[in-house]
């Protein structure tokens, strides 16, 4: 199954990558694990706005280089208006169950069940309504 993975789970990847493992807690090595096995099997898709979230605020050029360098390798999935609309009645059904999700979360949410696609995320809110929007998808069957 393809992984579309999240920043929260990019960014501990590319930007804590030196850290030790005694730093990181043990949900924090999991997630990096996930991606490493999901890196090294081929299954890690990417779409654009998680690619802009983790290019967007990096301050200094050479970290920015090095991200894009590492970030390169994928191909951004393409993403049309029927994701974007499912990713609005995403968005309407998690609000009706108080779940709230902002709009690129919706989108991955969105991209993950029309394509059948896992999804990795240390982001408690993003993971809530995943729950949610898998229940629905599957209802919508």
């Amino acid at each position: 199954m393809r992984v579309l993975v999240d920043t929260s789970v990019w960014s501990l990847a590319l930007r804590r990558q030196d850290d030790d493992a005694a730093s990181l807690s043990s949900e924090q090595q999991r997630l990096k694990a996930d991606l490493a096995q999901a890196l090294q099997d081929g299954r890690v898709v990417m779409i654009g706005l998680v690619r802009q979230e983790l290019l967007s605020g990096i301050k200094e050029p050479a970290q920015y280089d090095k991200v894009k360098a590492a970030l390169d390798a994928f191909l951004d999935e393409p993403i049309g208006r029927a994701d974007h609309e499912y990713a609005a009645r995403l968005h309407n059904e998690c609000r009706a169950h108080g779940c709230e999700g902002g709009p690129v979360d919706m989108l991955i949410c969105s991209v993950a069940v029309r394509r059948g696609w896992q999804v990795l995320s240390s982001d408690a809110a993003l993971n809530r309504c995943l729950a949610v929007v898998r229940k629905f998808h599957e209802k919508q069957g």
